[in-house]
């Protein structure tokens, strides 16, 4: 009878172990085929609180973009050795990546602080090869906008070409696929929607406001009415 019971509790040990298995097995296909959520938004980086997507207003002069990924093109040319122009998908891949917290500040009296994601201009700059008498980098954008800001700063200076915010996508009002992070500038000089950045020699350019009175510099320790 002893015998019995104990080849009894060996089957009963042996078929929990066997389910156990088989469900740990069916657990980890049913993580190989989950379906991919979209990343939620962050609110708080390394201990700074964050501002939300939706703390910004919408003042760009044409409404909203909506831009394809799978046709979007951003070329880079004017005084560079190689004219370059990238899909969505090689820009995203051949460039690393980086993340900063900035805020942009508004002309019209608000701010926003979000961590931004996305890829050095002057890495772009690097590989199209800049040409010696070049001074200033312009940026243009899907709606016909552009600002322009010198080529020491973008040199100098980690500015991100960004493709996400707090986490996301930018959503097609932020400027998908790429906003322009000028930090300690006026929010003018952000340029939304970037699809062509040109090298060039003329320090004046002047942008969309910069042309209807706003500051060229637009630094925010300047005044963004335009000084002469």
């Amino acid at each position: 009878m002893r015998r019995g019971r104990r080849t009894g509790q060996i089957i009963v040990i042996l078929l929990v172990g066997a389910i156990a298995v088989l469900y740990a097995l069916d657990l980890a296909e049913n993580r190989q085929g989950a379906t991919e959520l979209a990343p939620a938004e962050v609110r708080e980086y390394q201990g700074e609180r964050l501002s939300s997507i939706a703390d910004f207003r919408e003042n760009s002069i044409r409404g909203p973009q909506h831009v394809n990924a799978s046709t979007y093109t951003l070329t880079v040319d004017g005084l560079v050795e190689n004219r370059e122009e990238y899909s969505y998908s090689a820009l995203m891949e051949r460039f690393p990546h980086y993340r900063k917290v900035v805020t942009l500040y508004c002309v019209e009296g608000w701010d926003v602080t979000i961590l931004w994601e996305g890829i050095r201009v002057k890495d772009l700059l690097e590989e199209a090869g800049v040409k010696p008498g070049a001074n200033t980098v312009i940026f243009y954008a899907e709606d016909g906008y552009s600002s322009s800001l010198p080529l020491a700063y973008i040199e100098d200076r980690d500015i991100l070409l960004a493709y996400a915010m707090n986490n996301v996508t930018l959503p097609a009002e932020r400027g998908f696929p790429f906003q322009l992070v000028a930090e300690d500038r006026w929010g003018y000089k952000w340029v939304k929607w970037v699809n062509r950045i040109e090298v060039s020699d003329d320090a004046n350019y002047r942008g969309y406001w910069e042309s209807r009175g706003y500051a060229n510099n637009g630094s925010l320790d300047r005044s963004f009415f335009d000084q002469g």
